[in-house]
């Protein structure tokens, strides 16, 4: 038997109806507390109702409340509780504003996977801190039916260790494009891992929203 891995990317966060925003903390913990906005409830509802993710056997998900937010559904639906690690957390850009973001940051550090910003991660460093996660789970609950609710640029660097992967465009696993790299909420790809460990196909699946 295989060990199946489902990297979800979290639903639609609370952005566009934010007002006025009178408060004084960092840009990183104002990124973990942002809530789902009411489509983005709506949206990871449905989108855990698809019978692609009956059955799965445990749920795990970063420390974002958005993404946790995502996991319960998939969660409720299978009678299971949502498992929390912050190792599935969402890149830390490791500014404190965001006019300090070099404008070419996205393709810099996609291109270069040591490039950072101060106390920022690099792409090597999520893509390493994600792994590890990875290969726990792959050895904690071999041949089982994993789902993991993450963040895009965090599974972009992660699939990276596997694929071909260009910015903003195509994904290729063995030579075969899977993803056009255009990225939707709850955006999912399905993993496929043989008894060692190792990844054997990778596929994007396609939900209807």
């Amino acid at each position: 038997m295989n060990t199946t891995i489902y990297l979800v990317r979290h639903s639609e966060p609370f952005k566009m109806h934010r007002g006025i925003e009178d408060v004084h903390e960092s840009i990183l913990f104002a990124n973990i507390k942002m809530p789902l906005s009411i489509n983005g409830e709506k949206l990871a509802e449905k989108i855990s109702n698809n019978d692609e993710f009956n059955n799965i056997d445990v749920v795990w998900s970063s420390n974002y409340v958005r993404a946790m937010s995502t996991a319960k559904y998939f969660a409720y639906k299978n009678n299971l509780k949502v498992n929390i690690s912050d190792k599935f957390g969402e890149r830390i850009h490791g500014i404190n504003s965001w006019e300090e973001l070099p404008l070419d940051f996205e393709t810099h550090q996609f291109e270069d996977e040591n490039y950072k910003i101060d106390n920022g991660e690099s792409q090597k460093e999520v893509r390493e801190r994600l792994l590890n996660a990875i290969n726990y789970l792959l050895n904690e609950y071999k041949n089982k039916r994993i789902l993991v609710v993450s963040h895009s640029t965090a599974i972009a660097f992660l699939l990276k260790k596997w694929c071909e992967i260009s910015y903003s465009d195509s994904y290729k696993f063995n030579n075969k494009v899977f993803f056009d790299g255009k990225w939707k909420y709850c955006e999912t790809f399905k993993l496929e891992f043989d008894e060692n460990n190792n990844l054997i196909d990778i596929k994007n699946i396609v939900l209807t929203d």
